[in-house]
């Protein structure tokens, strides 16, 4: 099997496995004051200093959710309706996930100004972002990578200008496609919030994390029983976490090492697709090595898709989370309608190999061989 889908979920590593299970045999309640209790209160801390220290912030500042879609949702909802009663504008990009997307429009849909910014020439400038905040803006939320194309926007240097212009709006950071991918911490995005995902880097479905700096009050979305130091309430997921903290601490740590290897697999992705025929590639050089967007000429995204899942080759067409509605994010960076019916998303991990990607090739110029003939 050749698993080239890593951007839509990853293979859950061995000791995140054996946390989780070590977990559930732990099956006390982190709230009670019994033994049990405590041990599964030390389970979810110890996971909690390992996502801590891989951002370089206090664990304190970490707050575990369901995963990236409730951390986004409740950063966007959260500072919104903190601030919004006396600031009415927010700042986005038009190439955000859906779990930014969709909270947008319905914030737009209660009276309040969402400021959408476009790419140029394919990516993003920091002055575009930084010119569309004024003294009316409550928040300011931007992804780091782009989930489809790799592309990675200049969110430190527009965060912290914008933070030097209006110390009191807030910025928040979908960080999902560069977590423990990109050489990035908290302090270099200036985001007041990042928001996490653990399924993609590892660890288990259904677990992810908000960083919200100290000093930053936002309203919670879950009420209940006072979890999660009364943001999130909700008894713990004791494994999730476990797995999550796991995998964390197994890969923050050699982080660079695996993002420099994934760079020579996406450098040699690139020299391929330049060698064959037929072959074009949407992303730029310089995005994210684990995320390369290409185009087949002639053939269509979801007949591809079928060809290479018959050899046991998994890839995808655009974001998992679409369910495969079209995306309007290609057409943003300028791909032709064209092109976007024809792409595939080609996303590594470490685990990844050259001859793994020596298959893809070959296996995409036998659907050029067999399915154009056809025609």
């Amino acid at each position: 099997m050749v698993y080239f889908d890593n951007a839509a979920t990853t293979q859950p590593l061995p000791c995140a496995a054996a946390a989780a299970v070590n977990a559930i045999e732990n099956f006390g309640n982190p709230s009670s004051l019994h033994k049990l209790g405590l041990n599964a209160s030390q389970i979810v801390s110890a996971a909690r200093k390992s996502v801590a220290a891989s951002l370089g912030v206090s664990e304190n500042e970490i707050f575990f959710t369901s995963g990236a879609t409730e951390a986004d949702n409740t950063a966007v909802f959260g500072a919104a309706y903190s601030l919004g009663k006396r600031k009415k504008r927010i700042v986005t990009t038009t190439v955000e996930h859906p779990a930014i997307a969709e909270p947008m429009k319905v914030l737009e849909s209660e009276g309040y100004e969402i400021v959408r910014i476009s790419p140029r020439d394919g990516t993003f400038a920091a002055e575009d972002i930084i010119s569309a905040v004024d003294d009316n803006t409550c928040l300011v939320s931007c992804m780091l990578c782009n989930n489809e194309t790799g592309d990675i926007l200049p969110i430190g240097r527009a965060f912290r200008q914008i933070k030097k212009r209006f110390p009191r709006v807030l910025t928040h950071c979908d960080m999902v496609q560069g977590y423990l991918k990109l050489p990035f911490k908290a302090k270099d995005l200036g985001a007041d919030m990042i928001s996490i995902s653990g399924h993609k880097v590892h660890a288990l479905k259904g677990i992810g994390a908000l960083y919200i700096r100290k000093g930053v009050h936002i309203r919670g979305l879950v009420y209940g029983g006072g979890q999660e130091r009364g943001f999130r309430s909700g008894t713990e997921s004791v494994p999730l976490i476990a797995a999550f903290g796991a995998a964390v601490d197994k890969l923050y740590k050699n982080m660079d090492s695996r993002s420099t290897y994934v760079r020579s697999l996406s450098d040699y992705l690139r020299e391929r697709i330049e060698q064959t025929e037929g072959l074009h590639l949407n992303s730029r050089a310089d995005g994210s090595p684990y995320v390369n967007s290409i185009y087949v000429d002639g053939l269509r995204s979801e007949i591809m898709l079928h060809f290479l899942e018959e050899r046991e080759i998994y890839v995808s067409s655009g974001s998992a989370c679409s369910k495969g509605k079209k995306s309007s994010v290609l057409s943003e960076y300028g791909v032709p309608d064209r092109a976007a019916d024809s792409t595939l998303r080609i996303s590594f991990c470490a685990e990844n190999t050259t001859a793994q990607i020596d298959e893809l090739i070959d296996a995409l110029k036998a659907a050029q061989s067999t399915l154009l003939s056809v025609k």
